[in-house]
This record gives C-alpha cells, structure tokens and sequence, in this order.
C-alpha cells in the first residue's frame, strides 16, 4: 500500500518530531516519578549530619523507620515481637541484606538500639543510619 500525499507524490520519510516529543515527555515523567521512589513513604524529620553522604544501594536494604509512636516497617506499624519475625523472613529472602535505619531526631536513643538489638537476634550485623546533610 503506497501513502501518497494530495499531489499523488509517494511519501519516502517519516516525521520524527512527534516521536521526539513524546519521547521527551516520557523521559520527564520518568524523572520525576523516580524521585518520589527514593525518598521514604513515610515523612520524618531525619538529624543533621555534616558528613552525611547519600547511600550507594549496592546491596538490598531493609528500610525500618522509627518515630516517637512505634517503628515502622514497610509503611506498616509493628512490634519489636512482629518486626523480629519480618526480619528472619527477609533476611532468608535477601542475599547479604543492609538494614537502613531512618529514625526521628527526637526518638530516644533507647528505641534506636531496641531496633539494632532485635536485627542482631536475627544475625543482621550491617547498618546504614540516614540523615540529612547540614
């Protein structure tokens, strides 16, 4: 089937401008959905670190969140008891797995070793504490 135009004249090229266009356009929505998968779900005030340094995610982490309400896995509020379970789980799961502690400025250094105690049960020796650079 030849495509001819309104002078009968065969059409030999293909406009590349549209595609240009919505390749572009993907490109942008890509590049703004990408930012929101980094940052944690849930919204913390992280501390304030002069050397802090973004995470190189070179080996599957295990994010657990800890606020002044409870600790968080997954978007989901757990126990020490329910998070220790959750742990033996993923780490069977995940080959040499790096827990990814985000916790609040003002949560008691307490609850930030409860966490670290209940990961050590489980025989989880890696940590990355994130915060924020100053």
């Amino acid at each position: 089937m030849k495509i001819t135009d309104e002078n009968d004249r065969e059409i030999s090229e293909i406009n590349m401008i549209p595609l240009v266009d919505i390749v572009l356009v993907i490109l942008i929505i890509f590049m703004a959905t990408a930012t929101f998968m980094v940052e944690g779900k849930i919204p913390l005030d992280l501390p304030k670190a002069k050397t802090g340094e973004p995470s190189k995610q070179l080996q599957k982490r295990i994010e657990i969140t800890i606020k002044k309400d409870g600790v968080y896995f997954q978007d989901q509020k757990v126990d020490l008891d329910k998070l220790k379970s959750i742990l033996e789980t993923e780490k069977q799961n995940v080959e040499n797995p790096v827990v990814a502690l985000r916790a609040e400025k003002d949560v008691p250094f307490q609850d930030v070793i409860s966490v670290i105690d209940v990961c050590r049960q489980v025989g989880l020796e890696k940590y990355v504490i994130e915060t924020k650079k100053e």
